[in-house]
């Protein structure tokens, strides 16, 4: 089976962080995802609110750097929870366990910190072999252009 979700749109509160018994980090919050369509003429919107959850590194970056209103796209698997509130009732909901996030920029000013905007986030690499890699210009790979419409008419193989 394959379960993935990929959604962008607006965090709708502030990391809320927390910390499990083995010590990881767990940052809980919401995002909100609009979609705009037209309905008989009319422009409509609707929005889903979806619970998220952060774990290890990606939790501690996100709270770090982003807020409520802060734009992102996150990738991750959905996932069911089910518990019993305070009345005995059986309750349900999804959300997504967040395995990759990148963070972009805001047109409502969220972010706490603009400068960081528009960087993606992988938490299998450290934080010093980002700095590293950006700071030396000749650790970075020379990326060869592919121009995609010389194979328009062609019945070859696209290079990649």
């Amino acid at each position: 089976m394959f379960n993935k979700v990929v959604l962008v749109g607006n965090l709708t509160r502030n990391i809320e962080m927390r910390y499990g018994q083995s010590g990881t980090a767990i940052g809980s919050s919401a995002i909100a995802v609009t979609r705009r369509y037209n309905s008989n003429g009319e422009r409509r919107e609707e929005t889903c609110f979806i619970d998220l959850t952060f774990y290890g590194r990606t939790a501690e970056v996100a709270n770090q750097y982003l807020s409520k209103g802060s734009k992102i796209l996150i990738e991750g698997r959905l996932r069911f929870d089910q518990w019993s509130d305070q009345n005995g009732q059986n309750r349900s909901k999804h959300s997504v366990q967040v395995e990759n996030m990148e963070m972009l920029g805001s047109n409502t000013g969220g972010g706490a910190h603009p400068a960081r905007e528009n960087q993606s986030y992988d938490p299998y690499t450290s934080e010093a072999s980002h700095s590293r890699t950006k700071s030396n210009p000749k650790n970075q790979e020379k990326i060869k252009e592919i121009d995609v419409d010389a194979y328009d008419n062609d019945n070859s193989d696209l290079p990649f």
